[in-house]
């Protein structure tokens, strides 16, 4: 059946492994909210899982109208429930979703695409688990002075409490891809980043870019701010900065501007 459906344009790999997929479901916590996103339901492998809760209210978004089809036929979900679209166009405010968990087997071409998007609209977005190509999971779980830290890491871990759940083999997918996968957990944080968003991003997006050079090199796009080299941590390269460190550089710029 998988091969029927598999399409490689949409860089689909299907889980087969039932018990993963509950494992993933079960990561869930369902704590103040009933609506779930799942991205790229695929044959329905976690919508299934999802089902076996009678509260929840699910909505899948599919950019592949034959599983769509697929979708529509073998699970019990009506056809306003089941979103035809790029989830990276999708805008939640369509539907008036203020309140959801998203969930998924990313697809791995697209799934640091997908946490911007998830990003975007982190004030609707509680929590979400989702599996990712291993080399993409450590970066987003990983610290400052590490090779794999990055704009992945800070950003993600600046809204969200993170946690590397488990490593998934590649045998447990078809068709079997030539990496391995890792599962994550995401936690939305509770307080508040005290600083401008796209600033921020704008901020750890430079610095990045240039990891290597000294933030007062790197950021050249903000030396025209008044006392741009009063600002702290310019002597440090973006790779050393913690989470916490880049919002107060970003809260500097912010008020120098």
């Amino acid at each position: 059946m998988h091969k029927l459906f598999f399409k490689k344009k949409f860089d689909q790999y299907f889980l087969r492994d039932q018990n993963i997929a509950k494992k993933i479901v079960n990561h869930l916590s369902f704590e103040n909210y009933n609506t779930i996103v799942e991205v790229g339901p695929g044959l329905g492998i976690l919508t299934k899982y999802l089902l076996k809760n009678p509260y929840n209210h699910i909505f899948l978004i599919e950019i592949d109208e034959e599983l769509i089809c697929f979708l529509k036929n073998n699970f019990p979900i009506s056809k306003n429930q089941i979103i035809h679209r790029d989830f990276l166009k999708w805008n939640p405010e369509e539907i008036s979703l203020q309140n959801f968990a998203v969930i998924g087997n990313f697809p791995y071409k697209i799934s640091s695409q997908i946490l911007f998007h998830i990003l975007r609209y982190n004030q609707y977005i509680p929590e979400c688990v989702g599996m990712f190509q291993k080399e993409v999971a450590k970066r987003i779980t990983s610290h400052k002075g590490k090779k794999t830290y990055g704009i992945l890491s800070v950003l993600v871990q600046t809204f969200y409490d993170v946690e590397y759940l488990f490593t998934v083999k590649e045998k447990v997918f078809f068709p079997i891809p030539n990496v391995q996968s890792a599962v994550i957990y995401l936690k939305r944080k509770n307080e508040p980043i005290n600083c401008n968003k796209n600033m921020l991003f704008q901020c750890v997006k430079t610095a990045f870019n240039q990891r290597r050079k000294k933030l007062k090199n790197s950021l050249q796009f903000f030396k025209h701010i008044p006392n741009f080299y009063k600002i702290p941590f310019l002597n440090k390269r973006a790779e050393e900065l913690s989470v916490k460190e880049f919002l107060q550089l970003t809260k500097e710029i912010e008020i120098r501007k």
